[in-house]
């Protein structure tokens, strides 16, 4: 069976004014990621995680913030998109694991939720979704209150065709 890893990461600032979406979940908060669909961090690390593990480029590549389409679109289409790009190369996950950085508020309470949303998208058991959450302890952008970060690790593995 042949086997890839691949690896994401995605960062946004935090402005007010914006919902703030983690994981496909909106989380409860003044503050809101900027950019040019819904911001979700985590989503969008993930999408170059498994982008990346089938060599197929980024997520900027296939959607990029110049195309009108894409803006303000739900980051769990692009992921599922994503994720068709990825099953059409033969290939399907196995498992992620995924560290959000961000100073606050606290994700624990809503990482149950984002596992259940990200293995519906990719059909996977929910224990196949590890997601972790930490803070920049006060530090740089992220310890400040200024910004989100996400990581994340993908393991795909190949496919026959006729399972697609």
């Amino acid at each position: 069976m042949n086997f890839r890893v691949g690896f994401g990461v995605d960062v946004h600032q935090l402005v007010e004014g914006r919902d703030l979406m983690i994981g496909g979940v909106k989380i409860e908060s003044p503050f809101g990621a900027l950019g040019h669909s819904d911001s979700d961090a985590l989503l969008h690390a993930i999408c170059d995680a498994i982008l990346g593990a089938a060599a197929l480029r980024d997520i900027g590549y296939h959607f990029p913030d110049t195309d009108n389409q894409y803006k303000g679109i739900d980051s769990k289409v692009l992921l599922k998109k994503s994720y068709d790009l990825v099953r059409s190369a033969g290939y399907q996950l196995g498992n992620m694991d995924a560290t959000v950085m961000l100073e606050a508020p606290k994700l624990s309470p809503y990482i149950p939720k984002m596992q259940q949303v990200i293995s519906e998208i990719f059909e996977v058991e929910e224990d196949c979704i590890s997601i972790k959450a930490t803070t920049g302890e006060k530090m740089g952008y992220i310890g400040n209150g200024e910004g989100i970060k996400a990581y994340c690790t993908v393991l795909i593995h190949q496919v026959d065709k006729h399972q697609i």
